[in-house]
Parts: C-alpha cells; sequence; structure tokens
C-alpha cells in the first residue's frame, strides 16, 4: 500500500479548509472572520463550528488538520471576538456558535457528540420502550456501560430513569439531531431521514 505523498496531505487540507471556510462565510460568523483576518484557518473553524456544534478541541483540530497552537490561536480570536463560546463539559473544552444555543441546548449536544450517550439516546427516541439490556446489544457496549451512561445523561437533565429510561424534551433532541445529523454518524443520519415519523404536532 503506498502512503500519500506530502502533496497530497497538502491538497487535501486545503479542500478541507476551504470547504469549511465558505460555511464560514455563509454562516452569522462572517461578520467576525471576514476579508480582514487573513486567515483561511479561522475561516474554517468559524464555518466547522457552526456545522458542527459542541465539538471539542482535539476534534476541531484534528478534523481541520490544523497545529495545536494554530488551532488554539484562532479559537482564542474567534471567542474575544464573541464569535464563539466555549464551555467545559468534564474533561472537554467544547465549542458553539456565540449565543445560539440555550444551556440545555449545549449539555445535549455535548453527549450528542459522544458515541454510547448518543446510540442510547436515538435508540431511545425510536422506541422509547427499549431496555438497557437491547440497549447494550444495540450498541455492542456492557450493560454497566448502559446504566453508567445512563445516569450521567439523567444528571445533565436529559434523561429519567423513574419508571424504565425516557428522554426529556424529546423533541428538542430530535431536532438537534435532525438538524446536525451529518456532523454525527450514518446511525444518525438513518434516524434524521425518518424523523418526522416521531414528532407530533398539535396545530
Amino acid at each position: 500500500m503506498v502512503e500519500p505523498g506530502p502533496e497530497s496531505v497538502d491538497r487535501d487540507k486545503r479542500t478541507t479548509l476551504r470547504r469549511f471556510a465558505a460555511l464560514g462565510a455563509a454562516s452569522p460568523l462572517a461578520a467576525f472572520v471576514g476579508s480582514n483576518s487573513g486567515s483561511d484557518a479561522r475561516s474554517a473553524i468559524a464555518g466547522y463550528v457552526s456545522s458542527t456544534p459542541g465539538a471539542h478541541f482535539s476534534k476541531i483540530r484534528d478534523d481541520l488538520s490544523l497545529g495545536t497552537g494554530e488551532t488554539q490561536h484562532h479559537l482564542r480570536r474567534l471567542v474575544d471576538a464573541g464569535a464563539i463560546e466555549s464551555h467545559m463539559d468534564g474533561e472537554y473544552r467544547r465549542y458553539f456558535p456565540e449565543g445560539r444555543f440555550s444551556a440545555f441546548e449545549r449539555r445535549a449536544l455535548g453527549y450528542l457528540r459522544r458515541e454510547t450517550p448518543r446510540g442510547m439516546v436515538l435508540a431511545l427516541l425510536a422506541n422509547p420502550a427499549t431496555t438497557g439490556s437491547a440497549i447494550a446489544e444495540r450498541l455492542d457496549v456492557s450493560t454497566a456501560t448502559v446504566s453508567n451512561t445512563a445516569a450521567d445523561l439523567e444528571e445533565a437533565g436529559l434523561l429519567t430513569r423513574s419508571n424504565g429510561y425516557a428522554v426529556e424534551r424529546p423533541e428538542t433532541l430530535i431536532s438537534l439531531l435532525v438538524r446536525y445529523a451529518d456532523s454525527f454518524d450514518e446511525r444518525t443520519v438513518s434516524f434524521a431521514d425518518r424523523a418526522d415519523e416521531l414528532v407530533s404536532y398539535d396545530p
């Protein structure tokens, strides 16, 4: 197997930066990273945070193929400019467009960015009667992992465990999953394609 050469890697990085920079230019953050910034990287970070809210530092850096110092510098500039905001989530610092999400939505996105909590939420939204053992089998994790994750979700206000598992504010969670499905995984995209069946509408 032939390893990609440096020219190919650089070309891929430029393509990624341009793609997210275009998103940044079309997002509400454009005013903060306009033509005077002189930084494709900063525009790309703005676009990335706009399309992937709740991403943590390492994911932003790695997905955009940026250096640690470069990422720190541009995130700091964007935070100082009031374009994005950051919040600690356990050991992670997560980034969001400034003022766009409520505290509940920020907590929700933080957990939805984690594979097991997201899988649990998806399973319960699709079938509220799903048991912990069924969730464990579906996600290929232990029942103890499901139980511990459920406790974390309950503490965050996303789940109740009084009578089995029940998702709190399901329509808000569905809305976040559908809107940002492409930034999660294929399972979320599949869920989003049929999410309209799960949302009750009372005119």
